[in-house]
C-alpha cells in the first residue's frame, strides 16, 4: 500500500506546469495563453462547497503545489447551503473571464457543469476534474484520489471483518448526483456480489442528507428506527460519517451498529476516541489538492499530454496515469492506533 499522509509527513504525489490554448480555426489549438508569452499562471482550484475540513484540506494542499510551481492559485468554490450546482457553474464562467489558464474543479454535478467546462475548453483553458468526476468531454483529465475498486474493497473490507460475512448495512450517501459517491456504491456492490454474497443491503436507495451534518445525524438516527436490526452503517463522504458518529453517540447505538465511511481524521478524531468509531478510510486530502494544482499547471504548461502514463508529482512523486485518469494511490484505513499520526 502506498504511503499516505498529509503535507506534515512528507507523503508522496505531484509536480508540473503548463500553456493554455485558444482554438485557431475552430479545430487545432494554438498557445496562446499565459505559458506561451512567459507570464505568471492562473490556476483555480474549486471545492464541492467551501468551509469543510476535507476540502479546507485540498486547499492547503493545492497552495503548497501553488507556491512550489511559482503561480498564482486561487481557491473559491460554493458556500455550503447556497445552490451548489449553479454558484459553479457561475464561478467557472467568471474564471473564464479572468482568463485563467487551468482550471481543477469537483464537480457537483458533472452534467450540469458541462456547459460552462466546454466553454472554458474552447477559450484555451485547461480543465482538470478532480475528487468527483465530470463528463470525459467536458475536461483534460480526472485526478482520482484512488480507484473506485480499491475504495469499494477497502470500506467492504473494513465492514465485513465487523458485521460478519453475512451482516446487514445501510449506506449514507451526501447528494445523489455525485459522480464519485455513485461510482463507489456501484463498485461497493460489485464486489459485495463476488466476495461476500449473504451480506444484504437493507438501503438499495441510499440515504442522502446532502452535505449537511445535522441532517445526517437526522437520518441516521430516523434509519435506526426504521432498520432495527441493521449491523452496519456506511457514510461515505466527509459530512455523512460525522453527522452518523453523533446520531450513534447520541442514541447510544455505537455498542451495536458498527459504523465506517469516508471522512478526515479531525473530523473523525473525538469519535474514535470514545470508541463510537471504530476504523474508517480516507486518503490524505492534501495530497490531493497538491496533485489536482500540480496536474493542472503541467497541462498549461504542455508538460502533461493525452498518452501519458505517468507524472512527476513535486514531493509526491511519481503517479501512474490510466487513460485520461491521474491516480493518487490507495485509500488508507484509520483507527486509534494511526489517527494522531495525522492532521488533516
Amino acid at each position: 500500500m502506498r504511503r499516505w499522509g498529509m503535507a506534515a509527513l512528507a507523503a508522496l504525489l505531484m509536480a508540473g506546469c503548463g500553456p493554455a490554448e485558444k482554438k485557431d480555426d475552430g479545430a487545432k489549438p494554438v498557445d496562446t495563453g499565459s505559458a506561451a508569452t512567459g507570464k505568471k499562471l492562473t490556476v483555480g482550484l474549486m471545492p464541492k462547497l467551501t468551509g469543510i475540513s476535507f476540502f479546507n484540506a485540498t486547499d492547503k494542499g493545492g497552495k503548497e503545489a501553488g507556491e512550489a510551481l511559482g503561480i498564482d492559485y486561487v481557491y473559491d468554490g460554493p458556500a455550503a447551503g447556497s445552490d451548489t450546482i449553479e454558484k459553479q457553474s457561475q464561478l467557472v464562467e467568471t474564471w473564464v473571464a479572468r482568463k485563467f489558464d487551468a482550471i481543477a474543479i469537483a464537480p457537483n454535478d458533472p452534467e450540469a457543469i458541462a456547459p460552462a467546462l466546454t466553454k472554458a475548453r474552447s477559450r484555451g483553458v485547461k480543465v482538470v476534474a478532480w475528487d468527483a468526476d465530470a463528463k470525459k468531454e467536458a475536461r483534460d483529465f480526472f485526478v482520482t484520489q484512488c480507484t473506485p475498486e480499491s475504495i469499494a474493497k477497502s470500506l467492504m473490507d473494513v465492514m465485513a471483518e465487523a458485521i460478519g460475512p453475512e451482516g446487514s448495512y445501510i449506506i449514507i450517501t451526501g447528494t445523489l448526483t455525485a459522480s464519485n459517491q455513485n461510482i463507489w456504491m456501484a463498485e461497493m456492490e460489485k464486489y459485495r456480489q463476488a466476495k461476500y454474497p449473504k451480506m444484504k443491503n437493507l438501503s438499495p436507495t441510499p440515504i442522502s442528507p446532502g452535505e449537511d451534518k445535522a441532517k445526517a445525524t437526522q437520518m441516521a438516527a430516523d434509519a435506526l428506527k426504521t432498520y432495527p436490526n441493521v449491523k452496519g452503517i456506511f457514510a461515505i463522504t466527509s459530512v455523512a460519517l460525522p453527522g452518523a458518529a453523533e446520531a450513534l453517540r447520541k442514541t447510544g447505538a455505537g455498542s451495536k451498529v458498527f459504523l465506517t465511511g469516508l471522512a478526515t481524521p479531525s473530523d473523525m478524531r473525538e469519535y474514535v476516541k470514545d470508541g463510537t468509531v471504530k476504523k474508517f478510510v480516507l486518503w490524505s486530502p492534501v495530497d490531493l489538492g497538491y496533485l489536482a494544482v500540480s496536474a493542472a499547471t503541467a497541462l498549461a504548461k504542455g508538460e502533461l499530454k493525452p498518452g501519458a502514463t505517468e507524472f512527476k508529482a513535486g514531493r509526491i512523486g511519481t503517479v501512474k496515469v490510466v487513460g485520461d485518469q491521474i491516480i493518487l494511490g490507495d485509500p488508507l484505513v484509520f483507527d486509534k492506533d494511526n489517527i494522531d499520526k495525522f492532521d488533516f
